[in-house]
């Protein structure tokens, strides 16, 4: 037989089609299983990550399929951002029209590899239906005091005209654009991610074992927990007066209150308002104000690899205990959004803090007794009054309740995680849903108008937000009052979208004009079961997903707390060791692959190439390989001899035909662990090749059959058009929808081999009986190591069961 991987794909993808074989059942009787991949940006077209991380998830969906689970696995589209607006630009296109263009030819190229997504329930997320209820969910946030609006400090990309959140700046520049960040301040929207901070850091724990552990552990550092002191130093009063009495201190918070009798100086971030202050009002001079402005104007991550820089400001604090008079500083580690953007300095016991005053000559005071300077450790308390000698630990703890019962200070905990910052300032987004009204200020829109959509007569040119000079869109009236208003004219930022559409999946699209999230339908399908995607998604697209999870549970719509069970980070497709990229000129375009090769060539190599949480390096030859083993597996389609699972009497057969059955059964065996554990499809498509390799060294008809019986049920998720193809034509598709049992008798081992060891070097290898005394094999060994037992006398006999004998001897 001649195998035409176009001809049989095409049938089948057509058959799929028309049966609407992927489509979930309705109703909540059957157990369910949601497999889902990580939705695409539509670019243009998929590239070898796509087919990768496709080809994981559809495997997985068609296994549990085939057990008999309601299945959902779904597809969507990410479909807003700023590619969209610059591809605009580029091409003189609207973004909308680029953007549904490429998901028309994204969407072919994804149904070319057989995937078996629904279609039912694939959306974008620009669509004016998705939108309409994401802006619902706004609003609700924003009556629930979770969503705020305020003007503060932003990352802002000069290139792509818009805020980023902390999350987005990635070594100082824009994860979009790669330009420089820098610091503007703007009013914007915020949701009140740290509200949620202790349960998005304790619910990790219940995805511990299921969630690879990087990733668990980037979710903890990013959150940043940290249990300390927060005070106030408050200014001498020299320092009140020069500073016109606007200010009586600062506050400040420290994880090491154990050291706070080491404090020798205090530095703020060039932000801080004592320090806008003192530059407004002249009160330092022109070259130093000038250096503090480009300071600030640094993105926290680009101000962290600078070296450390710093200017007195003249002024003063008190220390609440000593009371003595401490210099304050502005510094360039000091980041307005950590605390209160104030620290106090500890340079005997912080490297940071130490680094800064050896630099500028400022006094270093050691209160831990330890080693050599910085000493970072904890220890025993030197020099702090009533609490020398007391360890840190218990010192922290003394030295907070005191404060706290002097009226000094308080226990306080601190997140790393800042509020997330949803305003974005171009077209190619969901409109944040308010209006400015001069009398009744912000006004949500009312949900009876929503969705607030786009005008589509817009010109995209790069400069500023064209929703700000549109002569009709952003005019409105007051839902409150009824008189002339303006919309809002930001838009969300795209994670927005990506951080419940989880949910609306699992709603039943007949639903989807009435109810945003249906409750019945997310309590059966959620959470999703296994969730496919890059590592690169550790922080920002998964915390927040798990944010929204929690803040649409507290709305009312769900009762799910986290909304990935399991999470699989799937590793890049690298070419001659790098990623690939056009820039590098090393991608291998999908589509020409499936052309020349068929689609279940392009899923046999992704997924046998490694292990699917690894890199894989692209290697043609190996994709030759797995196109030769499908071509073979299917030309010995006429080996069968009959339709049905055959009962063979295995005593009868020759030791090759038994082996054979051996290597089809230990494939099935592997096939479980690897579909509903380990993932590991590489060992799986092995275990199969083995198979097949054995089966190619006998003859018999009926174990043939039986191999091909197992072997097109095992391949079926990994290669489905070409195992479909031949299990229907050799077996009536019956072994697609059969649980097949494990074989036990074939793994009943007839003899045991053992070596044959004297003095330690291999001699010969005998074959005994499984249940074979010790005496048996003993004598066996010794005659089938006879010529090298003459004129010696056995001093020592060792038998290791089941693998070798070793006798040691010596001269007669």
């Amino acid at each position: 037989m001649s195998y035409n991987p176009k001809e049989i794909e095409s049938k089948w993808q057509r058959q799929w089609d028309e049966e609407a074989a992927f489509e979930p059942e309705s109703g909540y009787e059957k157990p369910k299983k949601y497999i889902l991949s990580m939705f695409p940006y539509p670019s243009g077209r998929i590239h070898m990550g796509h087919v990768r991380n496709y080809a994981i998830g559809d495997a997985l969906a068609r296994y549990w399929r085939k057990k008999g689970y309601n299945v959902l696995h779904p597809i969507g589209w990410d479909s807003f951002g700023m590619p969209a607006e610059n591809a605009a630009i580029k091409h003189k296109l609207h973004p909308k029209a680029w953007t549904y263009d490429n998901i028309a030819y994204m969407r072919k190229e994804l149904s070319a590899l057989g995937l078996s997504f629904s279609k039912t329930r694939e959306f974008a997320t620009s669509d004016p239906l998705y939108t309409r209820w994401e802006q619902q969910f706004i609003i609700e946030m924003y009556e629930k005091g979770i969503l705020y609006r305020e003007s503060t400090r932003v990352n802002w990309c000069e290139s792509c005209h818009t805020v980023l959140a902390n999350e987005q700046v990635e070594e100082g520049c824009c994860w979009r654009c790669d330009n420089p960040v820098v610091q503007k301040e703007m009013p914007g929207y915020y949701l009140d991610i740290v509200r949620y901070a202790d349960e998005l850091l304790e619910d990790l724990a219940q995805l511990e074992g299921k969630w690879p552990a990087q990733v668990l552990a980037m979710q903890r550092n990013w959150i940043g927990k940290s249990q300390g002191l927060g005070f106030t130093f408050e200014l001498s009063e020299a320092s009140k007066a020069k500073l016109g009495n606007a200010f009586e201190g600062f506050e400040v918070f420290t994880t090491r209150p154990d050291t706070i009798y080491g404090v020798t100086y205090t530095a703020l971030a060039p932000e801080h308002p004592i320090v806008k202050y003192m530059i407004n009002h002249g009160l330092l001079d022109e070259a130093t104000a000038a250096r503090i402005g480009e300071i600030a104007n640094m993105s926290e991550v680009e101000r962290a690899k600078q070296e450390k820089e710093g200017y007195p400001l003249d002024i003063s604090v008190i220390h609440p205990l000593t009371k003595e008079e401490i210099p304050v500083w502005t510094a360039n580690f000091v980041l307005a959004s950590y605390g209160s953007g104030a620290v106090m300095a500890v340079p005997a016991h912080d490297e940071r803090d130490f680094e800064f005053a050896t630099k500028y000559g400022l006094p270093i005071k050691r209160v831990i007794e330890g080693g050599e300077l910085p000493y970072t450790q904890e220890g025993v308390l030197i020099d702090s009054d009533r609490f020398s000698c007391l360890p840190s630990q218990e010192a922290r703890t003394a030295i907070i309740n005191f404060m706290e019962e002097a009226g000094l200070g308080k226990g306080k905990v601190n997140y790393r995680l800042r509020n997330w910052g949803i305003s974005r300032q171009r077209y190619w987004g969901a409109p944040i849903p308010f209006i400015h009204c001069p009398s009744c200020g912000l006004v949500p829109e009312k949900k009876e108008n929503l969705p607030v959509t786009l005008p589509d007569d817009v010109e995209i040119t790069g400069e500023g937000n064209p929703l700000e000079n549109h002569p009709t869109w952003k005019h409105t009236t007051c839902p409150k009052c009824g008189g002339e208003a303006t919309r809002e004219t930001d838009t969300m930022d795209t994670f927005v979208q990506s951080s419940w559409y989880q949910f609306r999946y699992a709603t039943d699209p007949a639903k989807w004009e009435e109810v945003g999230i249906d409750k019945a339908d997310a309590s059966y399908w959620m959470p999703v079961d296994q969730y496919i995607g890059g590592i690169e998604h550790a922080i920002l697209h998964l915390l927040y997903a798990r944010f929204f999870t929690k803040v649409l549970r507290d709305l009312g719509y769900h009762d799910i707390d986290e909304p990935f069970a399991r999470l699989l980070t799937q590793g890049m497709v690298l070419k001659d060791g790098a990623k690939m990229s056009k820039s590098k000129g090393n991608t291998v375009d999908p589509d020409a692959l499936v052309e020349k090769y068929g689609a279940d060539t392009a899923r046999l190599f992704i997924l046998f190439a490694a292990p699917p949480q690894k890199e894989l390096e692209w290697n043609d030859s190996a994709v030759e390989g797995a196109f030769r083993f499908l071509k073979r597996l299917y030309e010995r389609q006429s080996r069968a001899t009959g339709d049905t699972l055959p009962s063979i009497d295995h005593a009868s057969l020759s030791k090759e035909e038994k082996y054979a059955r051996r290597k089809v059964y230990e494939a099935l065996q592997k096939g479980r662990e690897v579909y509903e554990e380990s993932f590991a499809f590489n060992t799986l498509i092995a275990a199969c090749m083995e198979a097949l390799n054995a089966l190619d060294k006998q003859q018999h008809g009926e174990v043939w059959t039986e191999g091909l019986y197992v072997l097109t049920n095992l391949l079926e998720p990994i290669v489905p058009h070409i195992a479909s193809e031949m299990s229907e034509t050799l077996f009536k598709r019956r072994n697609l929808r059969d649980e097949i049992a494990v074989c036990d008798e074939v793994f009943q081992e007839e003899s045991v081999t053992y070596v044959v060891m004297i003095n330690g070097k291999k001699r010969a290898q005998i074959e005994v009986a499984p249940d074979a005394a010790k005496e048996v094999i003993l004598e066996a060994a010794k005659e089938a190591g006879a010529k090298w037992l003459e004129g010696m006398t056995v001093v020592k006999e060792i038998v290791v069961p089941g693998k070798l004998v070793n006798l040691a001897v010596k001269p007669a």
